[in-house]
């Protein structure tokens, strides 16, 4: 069953994240990964994230999907215009990648190559109408491709922390009427929060994937609150992962709380582990994720 068919069914996502490296090669990855084959919905593959420059989301995910994933296309608009984005969508169809996580993009001076010059000829809304589009069998400018139509499932992202939350609320909609199927959202830690922001969005009747990015050290959580938007870390997991003498256990102790909850609440999880790819069967394990 592909991702697009879990989708429509009543069924709990599970999904991770892959960063992809600064170099040539996936196998130490992949010899990382090789429990969650078969376990896990998708992996998602970041597209140069946080603006550093890495090996390309398209290139990994048909590696890893040589490798028995079934990988979530990033694709950002942060470094192409509508030729090379139509392009590299057009491509990832071809090596049977379906799946589309359209996002807007970090600016390039948040990066590892600050000087670089953004393009954000589009933004993630236009981004999912040219996708929808190029299912029809045309470009955006309406010239017909010259094979079969393309067919893709695509998701966008949302922060549900963000204040105010009306304009999130505002684009998210808009993201839906342009054709997003689901939606990852920011990192979430703030319980509440996040109740509050499901019950708004409750109209939209979208499958919305609670992100959970394990925490390192309380410098990480710190961090987090100080400059990342709409992401606030409770001070109680902050002083615990201070008093703990062994970081990485208390991380997957917090990480495995949080999911447990969050699967109660929303459709899905996307687990970001920050390169501790070893702790994500033990969070599968404990939401009964076979």
């Amino acid at each position: 069953m592909t991702f697009k068919e879990k989708l429509t069914k009543k069924k709990f996502i599970t999904t991770f994240e892959v960063g992809p490296p600064k170099g040539i090669s996936l196998e130490k990855i992949l010899e990382e990964i090789v429990p969650l084959k078969g376990r896990v919905d998708a992996v998602n593959v970041t597209d140069l994230q946080s603006s550093v420059m890495r090996m390309s989301s398209l290139g990994a995910s048909i590696i890893l999907k040589n490798n028995g994933f079934e990988p979530l296309v990033q694709v950002t608009c942060r470094d192409r215009n509508r030729l090379a984005l139509q392009s590299d969508i057009l491509t990832a169809a071809a090596f049977g990648l379906e799946n589309i996580l359209a996002l807007t993009g970090d600016h390039p001076v948040l990066g590892d190559h600050p000087e670089t010059k953004p393009v954000f000829d589009m933004d993630s809304v236009q981004l999912i109408e040219v996708v929808r589009k190029l299912e029809t069998g045309v470009d955006m400018n309406g010239h017909k491709l010259k094979s079969d139509a393309p067919h893709y499932c695509v998701g966008a992202v949302v922060n549900p922390g963000a204040d105010p939350l009306e304009p999130e609320l505002i684009k998210m909609e808009k993201k839906i009427k342009a054709g997003a199927e689901f939606f990852q959202t920011q990192a979430i830690y703030d319980l509440p929060l996040f109740e509050k922001f499901l019950k708004a969005t409750e109209p939209f009747k979208t499958k919305i994937f609670a992100s959970l990015v394990f925490l390192k050290s309380e410098r990480m959580a710190h961090y987090l609150n100080e400059h990342v938007p709409g992401v606030f870390v409770p001070e109680h997991f902050i002083d615990e992962l201070a008093k703990a003498e062994d970081k990485k256990a208390k991380s997957l102790e917090i990480s495995v709380r949080l999911a447990l909850q969050l699967k109660s609440m929303c459709q899905g999880i996307h687990l970001i582990s920050m390169g501790w790819y070893g702790l994500l069967p033990s969070v599968l394990d404990a939401m009964g994720v076979d």
